[in-house]
């Protein structure tokens, strides 16, 4: 006879997977929550519907891209424009991906298909916690698809949040809540900075963002990353190297 208990189990781990996942993401939530309805209040002043605003939060799911087209609208920037701008800033999540591939390579292409869709830096953040503190990975999807879903709702959500409130409160933008997002990326960061590559990437990287400020079609993001991960991961290699040739201590007289 069939124990029922382990025919449960997949269900209630994948359960538990999920529910970790939105867990896990809910305190970012809390600071992208201001970002998604200060973009639902910009969209029509900017030049793009309310429908427009919604469609785009749905489809696209790119918070920094969405307001950096915002922008773009209201200089009356020409499509190639737009797309190109978008495509240079959405480039660091190549370096996400590169990180979860060794880890997503036992899905099936339609797993890998949806978590390409839902990569946020906030589900990243959380995936990535996940998969170094467990090593057991099968159904860490879930916990993927969990904070994905924890995301993507709270995204469109505020965005219609704030496309609504936007007729209400028109000067909504001057309220200062665009500071809950910067507050969020510290959160993800500082977690990592539990040794000397970590901190000598993000020193780099943000020397170089504000070193490249100026740079069009945010070019600035891309090179300050590619810098934080070109210095971390060269400190990791020759402190590695370094430890590999130390000598060993001298053993102590028996």
């Amino acid at each position: 006879m069939t124990d029922s208990t382990s025919i449960s189990l997949p269900a209630d781990q994948r359960r538990r997977e999920f529910i970790g996942g939105a867990k896990a993401t809910f305190p970012l939530i809390v600071g992208a929550i201001p970002f998604g309805i200060i973009f639902g209040t910009l969209a029509e002043p900017s030049g793009l519907s309310a429908v427009g605003a919604l469609a785009m939060s749905i489809i696209v799911f790119a918070g920094s891209s969405q307001f950096i087209v915002l922008g773009l609208l209201a200089a009356g920037a020409a499509l190639p424009v737009i797309i190109a701008t978008t495509f240079v800033v959405n480039l660091r999540h190549i370096l996400y991906a590169a990180n979860l591939v060794p880890k997503v390579r036992h899905l099936p292409q339609r797993w890998r298909i949806l978590m390409a869709f839902g990569l946020t830096d906030e589900t990243f953040a959380a995936v990535s916690s996940r998969y170094l503190q467990q090593e057991d990975i099968r159904e860490a999807h879930w916990f993927y698809l969990g904070s994905f879903c924890a995301m993507y709702g709270n995204w469109v959500l505020c965005t219609a949040i704030g496309v609504a409130l936007g007729e209400i409160f028109p000067d909504m933008t001057q309220w200062g809540l665009d500071f809950a997002m910067s507050v969020t990326f510290i959160g993800m960061v500082m977690p990592y900075l539990k040794n000397k590559p970590m901190w000598a990437a993000v020193i780099v990287a943000g020397a170089m963002a504000i070193a490249t400020a100026a740079l069009p079609h945010k070019l600035g993001l891309i090179i300050a990353a590619l810098s934080g991960v070109a210095v971390g991961l060269s400190l990791q290699m020759l402190l590695t190297q370094t430890n590999t040739h130390s000598p060993a201590p001298d053993k102590e007289p028996q």
